[in-house]
């Protein structure tokens, strides 16, 4: 299939013939400015194949090729957060004939079940932004009031870490994703707003490569100005034992009509910290791997201490009083503030 590559309605780069030709670099995806790999940009925008409910959702959409190219090509490869999707060669279609504008499939993709995917089998509708909606958790896109939010499953461990780290964040002052607790989920908003900007996924420029020198020593080449942010991120990280951040977890925000980038991402997807998995034994934070890692980070580059916050007990008691969760809190507050305190021992 030969198609060219979008930005809105700005044609950035053409696929023909299996060879890649980059047309505006400036407005162009990251990931193919940096590869030029379209087949490999085109399947990291699949939804998660192993995903039950992904399993479920495609054989609802009676989709007959089901690999993850194929999946994406379905729905011009649109998704919620950027503005980027593939236009055939032959088609006279424009940005806002492919753009989501339902969530009717939500349901199957968040819970799965027969009588959702009964539902969604009987339907006359093809196109959803779940296609396209990647991470190995089961969740979907909803919308509420023209907004669309992120539910994301999640058990109350889950859901206090997520929901915990967000408030924590934001008593710091650092930028975060909105997050609020749901039935059995978590919910975040969109935070492109309907893609007013794009979404670059660190993984358009790191690949898996998710060293925090190494990020921090490509962030000076194209986005200096995205250190500070991503010091809190990796700090926020630290204090509450969050080792899943990876490569499609955090990233670059771009404007769509100048393609600058213009900031790191909110701070999202930290449902895997802290007591997520279930309490913490070495609550000490002794030989902690994440403790070590940002310490490595400070030695390397001194000045980035400045972005380190001040964190007293307190701070940690208010927010778990907020989210008014029940919860082991002392367990919660000497864990946070051991790592704190190994962190800032010498800073």
């Amino acid at each position: 299939m030969d198609f060219y590559i979008m930005n809105r309605d700005e044609c950035v780069a053409k696929w023909e013939n299996r060879q890649f030709t980059m047309l505006k670099k400036d407005f162009a995806p990251l990931y193919l400015v940096q590869t030029e790999n379209v087949e490999h940009w085109l399947a990291t925008r699949a939804i998660d194949e192993h995903r039950a409910n992904s399993r479920l959702l495609k054989k609802a959409l009676r989709l007959t090729e089901k690999d993850d190219i194929s999946t994406v090509i379905s729905v011009n490869a649109v998704t919620i957060t950027d503005n980027y999707w593939i236009k055939p060669f032959d088609s006279d279609l424009t940005y806002k004939d492919v753009r989501f504008d339902n969530d009717y499939f939500a349901n199957l993709a968040l819970r799965g079940g027969y009588d959702s995917f009964n539902k969604a089998a009987n339907s006359k509708r093809s196109r959803t932004p779940e296609l396209t909606n990647i991470g190995s958790f089961e969740k979907c896109w909803k919308l509420k009031n023209g907004e669309w939010w992120m539910h994301k499953k999640a058990d109350h461990n889950q859901q206090f870490s997520e929901i915990f780290a967000y408030e924590l964040g934001k008593q710091l002052g650092f930028n975060m994703a909105e997050y609020e607790r749901g039935d059995k989920c978590v919910k975040t908003k969109d935070f492109t707003n309907n893609a007013t900007v794009n979404f670059e996924p660190a993984y358009s420029f790191m690949n898996d490569n998710e060293d925090y020198i190494d990020v921090l020593n490509k962030l000076r080449e194209i986005a200096p100005h995205t250190i500070p942010d991503y010091v809190k991120m990796v700090f926020l990280d630290t204090i509450v034992a969050n080792p899943d951040r990876h490569t499609n977890n955090f990233g670059l925000l771009r404007d769509v009509k100048t393609g600058k980038v213009l900031s790191l991402a909110p701070n999202f997807d930290n449902n895997m910290t802290l007591i997520a998995q279930g309490y913490p034994k070495n609550i000490e934070r002794k030989n902690d791997m994440l403790v070590r890692l940002f310490k490595e980070l400070m030695a390397y580059d001194p000045s980035l201490k400045k972005y380190v916050p001040d964190l007293k007990e307190q701070d940690v008691r208010e927010v778990l009083k907020q989210v008014n969760m029940k919860v082991k809190s002392d367990v919660i507050v000497r864990f946070i503030m051991n790592g704190y305190n190994q962190i800032v021992r010498d800073k």
